[in-house]
């Protein structure tokens, strides 16, 4: 009789663990500072989850959805989810989605700024550049990492080069090539969804 309940609990120990989906092997989760409040970026924990609908699209007509090269401009830092993330918790860099604000509104990254590719002149004062009689003076501008859609959006790569033609200095200048299609494919937080 008391065979019974040793192989049941024996089963019990060869039964596997669930295991956490973290970020890293010794970072599960990251809070960052939003003007809605501070955010919790981890990974969704549904080991089932696939992405769907749009982000689930592998391939876009080029021209203009062409795969971007890995730097977007000379001097310009690309970075991965993990930089980001370390300099989203440093909080002196300003993360810029210069996708247009129909995209921004679908979901962003937490602690993200609209600013879209085709208004980046207009927002250079918000980022510590001063205006003067010859344009742009940067000297006092913040790091800034900018992304879009994904490794195929121009975007991003548009918004960084009109930066440094109005004197943005390019080595405060991030670029997250991933973008929000990475950034959904390895089930990180979204924030700002439209509901539909």
């Amino acid at each position: 009789m008391r065979v019974l309940p040793l192989v049941a609990a024996l089963g019990l120990l060869g039964a596997p663990a669930m295991a956490e989906v973290g970020i890293s092997a010794d970072l599960p989760s990251v809070t960052v500072e939003t003007p809605d409040g501070p955010v919790e970026i981890s990974r969704i924990q549904d080991t089932d989850n696939e992405v769907s609908g749009e982000w689930a699209r592998t391939s876009r007509p080029c021209p203009e959805f062409c795969i971007q090269p890995m730097t977007a401009a000379e001097g310009v830092t690309t970075i991965g989810e993990l930089e980001l993330l370390e300099m989203l918790t440093d909080g002196d860099a300003i993360l810029v989605d210069s996708r247009t604000p129909d995209w921004f509104r679908g979901g962003t990254i937490p602690g993200a700024v609209s600013m879209p590719y085709t208004e980046m002149s207009d927002h250079l004062g918000t980022l510590g550049c001063e205006i003067d009689f010859d344009g742009w003076d940067c000297a006092e501008a913040k790091p800034v990492v900018l992304f879009c859609n994904g490794i195929w959006c121009g975007q991003s790569p548009t918004a960084i080069r009109v930066m440094i033609a109005e004197g943005y200095p390019v080595d405060r200048i991030h670029w997250y090539r991933g973008g929000m299609q990475v950034w959904r494919m390895l089930g990180l937080t979204v924030t700002g969804e439209e509901a539909g």
